[in-house]
């Protein structure tokens, strides 16, 4: 803060910047509540809105049904494997059994046991035919569910088909949408930046309603640069870097008009009279200058700690004078003497003559 201005001036200037701050956070707050519901203005579309919902919806259909085969043909298929282990397990047992009796039968040679071994291999071969009728049964089941699940895979992959079109024309409609709602943003922001950029430019920065004019600054600053630069489309980064480099000329462009434009005021006004460049020079800001060790005209640095330099070495402007009445050497820009209080300008003949008493010789 400058040492020239008033203490009490100090502490208005830094509660006004307080204000400019809070104007600007309830501005941002406000453009952040509207920025964010900007994307309602959009209908939000899902996924199944670019699908072949009938043709989806059968398919959907077909794989629960071939699922739910799946599930009853693993059951009896698991039912199937049982009963052909025991029809296995009964016809093994009875053909041990019916080779243990015809062996004996081949070594008594008895021929009244002939019914018994007709009849015996009658039961074998029903034995046979049954194990046979379950491993048939158990074949059955088995292309069951293997024709359950090829239809399922069928249809997951014609579903899948489906679902990967869909999603590419659901992306490009979401990148299609992003950019709407980008140029939504932009149109919001970027008037707002360009009244912050006359706003700056212009004296209202330091007019008398300056802590809302820069809150509002802050705010379109915030806006663009929060609110809208995260939202640029990428496409692959070539829009963010084309976008900043126009960014980077543009600010570029103006900084360096700017600095050709301080130059040639500074080379005008360095090439009037020296008593009309100081009374041009705002005190305050001729203070603050002094106080960096700088001219107050050129602002290139002086050794001002030096009592035998009185005028700018660069500009030729006068830094210290004397005082008209006490002749102490004093700071040019100042309004009063710092040793007698004399008001700058006023010399001792006008003081005598204010006084009524002659001057002395």
């Amino acid at each position: 803060m400058s040492k020239a201005m008033r203490l009490s001036e100090q502490w208005f200037r830094r509660g006004l910047w307080l204000l400019a701050l809070v104007f600007a956070a309830f501005l941002i707050g406000l453009g952040s509540a509207l920025v964010g519901d900007l994307p309602k203005v959009e209908q939000q579309r899902e996924l199944d809105d670019f699908l072949d919902r009938p043709r989806a919806e059968a398919l959907r259909t077909d794989i629960e049904l071939a699922e739910r085969q799946q599930r009853e043909a693993q059951a009896a298929l698991e039912q199937a494997r049982l009963k052909l282990q025991v029809a296995r397990s009964d016809s093994r047992t009875v053909r041990e059994t019916f080779n243990n009796w015809l062996a004996t039968r081949r070594a008594t040679q008895l021929a009244d046991q002939d019914p018994e071994l007709l009849s015996r291999t009658r039961h074998l071969d029903a034995l046979m035919q049954g194990e046979r009728k379950a491993q048939a049964a158990l074949e059955q089941q088995e292309q069951v569910a293997l024709d359950a699940r090829q239809r399922e895979e069928r249809d997951r992959r014609e579903l899948g088909a489906l679902e990967q079109a869909a999603q590419e024309r659901w992306r490009a409609e979401q990148r299609k949408v992003e950019l709407r709602v980008f140029l939504y943003r932009l149109a919001l922001t970027l008037p707002l930046l360009a009244v912050a950029g006359w706003l700056f430019r212009s004296n209202a920065r330091r007019g008398t309603w300056w802590p809302f004019v820069w809150g509002f600054i802050f705010f379109a600053l915030f806006a663009f640069f929060v609110e809208l630069v995260p939202y640029l489309p990428s496409y692959g980064g070539y829009v963010r870097y084309a976008v900043g480099i126009v960014v980077t000329v543009l600010v570029g462009r103006q900084a360096i008009v700017a600095l050709e434009r301080y130059r040639q005021r500074q080379q005008q006004a360095e090439a009037l009279p020296d008593p009309q460049r100081r009374q041009e020079l705002p005190y305050d800001t001729a203070l603050q200058r002094l106080a960096k060790s700088a001219c107050p005209g050129c602002e290139r640095v002086v050794d001002l700690k030096n009592e035998s330099i009185d005028f700018c070495p660069h500009c030729g402007i006068c830094l210290f004078d004397r005082c008209g009445a006490c002749r102490t050497r004093k700071n040019a820009f100042a309004k009063f003497c710092h040793a007698c209080g004399t008001p700058a300008g006023v010399g001792l003949t006008q003081l005598v003559a204010a006084d009524g008493r002659p001057a002395p010789a």
